[in-house]
């Protein structure tokens, strides 16, 4: 890919997202989405943030691994258990990361 494709990219990418960003924001009250897209685009940053961690989760060497020699698996569940027991996302964080050290270090 030449230094020009790299540029034009970028400048075409820029526009599109500004374009789309603040197609809403100029539209104003004349558009105006049905309830059940509204409530339908609520689970978006969760089916986003499902997208990228599970695979991440899941998959070791390129494989899935389901059992807990994976440290990745180990940690997200040792993670969410701890916050459904204490629903603190602080130490759900150092909780997660703790295993997930110890089983990179040991397993």
């Amino acid at each position: 890919m030449s230094a020009f494709e790299t540029w034009f990219a970028f400048v075409a990418m820029t526009v599109i997202t500004i374009i789309t960003r603040t197609f809403f924001l100029l539209a104003g009250d004349r558009v105006t989405l049905p309830q059940r897209l509204q409530r339908a685009l609520r689970y978006a940053p969760a089916a986003a943030l499902a997208v990228i961690v599970v695979p991440e989760v899941l998959l070791l060497d390129h494989q899935f691994s389901l059992h807990l020699h994976n440290p990745r698996l180990a940690a997200a569940v040792a993670a969410t258990g701890w916050f459904v027991w204490r629903r603190n996302m602080i130490e759900m964080i150092v909780v997660g990361m703790a295993v997930y050290t110890v089983g990179r270090l040991f397993l």
